[in-house]
């Protein structure tokens, strides 16, 4: 995304409705007041503008954590009171929306005299007077403490810990940091002082690494948990499902497929969203507004390969129009695929075997 204020932004996420709490795919173009939306089909965005966000004096909170597996979600307060909820598709689009809308948000304030978003310290990397136990006792909290669950790291599984930048994310939107340098340097502390352990081999490598000094890391495959010495509560939140793992990486690739259903063997289209870190493929249903994946699976120990166009390969049934590959998952399971040219599925069998 370049400067908000030089030119518009577009990009395709997912926005909570007023009168029906429910998702739907929006076309957002950020300009130099406002944040403006449309109704978004799949594969184009509507000519009819739907609604737009006056940024003036708004206030965002990035990330907003209060949606169960929803990491990705902004919340944009206006100044007439209304509430927002947007959705991006990963955590770099989600930090990089947030940073622009509240630069936009900061120029309106100075030209208008009016403050609107909070403006950063810059000092907001020094700690003043924290009293790190109870930021611990804040992260133990069984309603609003940091979510703990199971991570896989280069094949081993590691069990009731959290991501780097999951504590980050947790910190700023509890406002106990209110920049992610100064929730690093709080999490560095807690860190420094023996309250977190760094768990797995990035972040104890990173720890050993000259220069990096007892850091933590903002990142998502950097792997942390509560000291051994203390003693375990019980309050911290159970291990919940991956899903909210699996769908903040990266993503590498997205675009429309054909898919061969398991059972009926049909063919039905499907937008497919490749993301790396960890390494996820995902389809959705681009008939429903819900961004709740109808599939997907871990890339770790797959195979892919491309099937000629000379004969139905066995396991394939109905329409076949060419341009297939099939790809073999860790438990056995083969998904077949149709692109749309031959191209295309050169380049996607490239960018998932670049994940295996």
């Amino acid at each position: 995304l370049g400067d908000p204020a030089k030119r518009a932004d577009t990009v395709q996420t997912c926005f909570q409705g007023h009168l029906v709490h429910n998702w739907k795919a929006r076309w957002f173009v950020l300009t130099s007041d406002e944040l403006l939306y449309f109704k978004y089909d799949g594969s184009q965005k509507d000519s009819c503008q739907r609604g737009a966000v006056l940024l003036k004096g708004c206030r965002v909170v990035s990330p907003f954590l209060e949606y169960q597996n929803r990491p990705l979600v902004i919340k944009l307060h206006t100044k007439s009171g209304t509430h927002h909820f947007l959705e991006a598709c990963s955590r770099e689009e989600r930090d990089n929306w947030a940073d622009d809308i509240i630069s936009v948000v900061k120029k309106l304030g100075a030209a208008g005299g009016d403050g609107g978003a909070e403006q950063e310290d810059p000092t907001g990397a020094q700690l003043h007077n924290v009293n790190l136990s109870k930021v611990l006792d804040s992260m133990y909290e069984v309603h609003s403490g940091i979510t703990m669950s199971s991570h896989v790291e280069q094949g081993s599984t590691y069990s009731n810990c959290f991501s780097g930048s999951a504590v980050v994310d947790w910190l700023v939107f509890t406002q106990l940091a209110l920049t992610r340098v100064e929730a690093m340097t709080l999490a560095s502390a807690l860190l420094e002082e023996g309250f977190l352990r760094p768990i797995g081999l990035k972040s104890a490598e990173a720890l050993r690494s000259a220069g990096l000094g007892e850091q933590l890391m903002d990142d998502s495959t950097a792997l942390y948990s509560f000291a051994d010495s203390l003693t375990k509560r019980g309050s911290v939140k159970a291990e919940t499902s991956l899903s909210a793992v699996e769908m903040s990486g990266r993503v590498i690739r997205r675009g429309y497929l054909l898919k061969q259903g398991h059972r009926r063997k049909n063919w039905k289209v499907r937008l497919f969203v490749l993301r790396s870190e960890p390494a996820f493929l995902h389809y959705f249903d681009p008939t429903k507004d819900d961004v709740n994946p109808a599939g997907g699976f871990s890339l770790r120990g797959c195979l892919v390969s491309s099937l000629e166009d000379n004969g139905v390969p066995s396991g394939v049934k109905g329409n076949v129009q060419g341009n297939l590959f099939k790809i073999i998952t860790q438990s056995d399971t083969h998904y077949f695929i149709q692109a749309p040219s031959r191209q295309e599925k050169m380049d996607w069998i490239d960018a998932i075997r670049e994940l295996t």
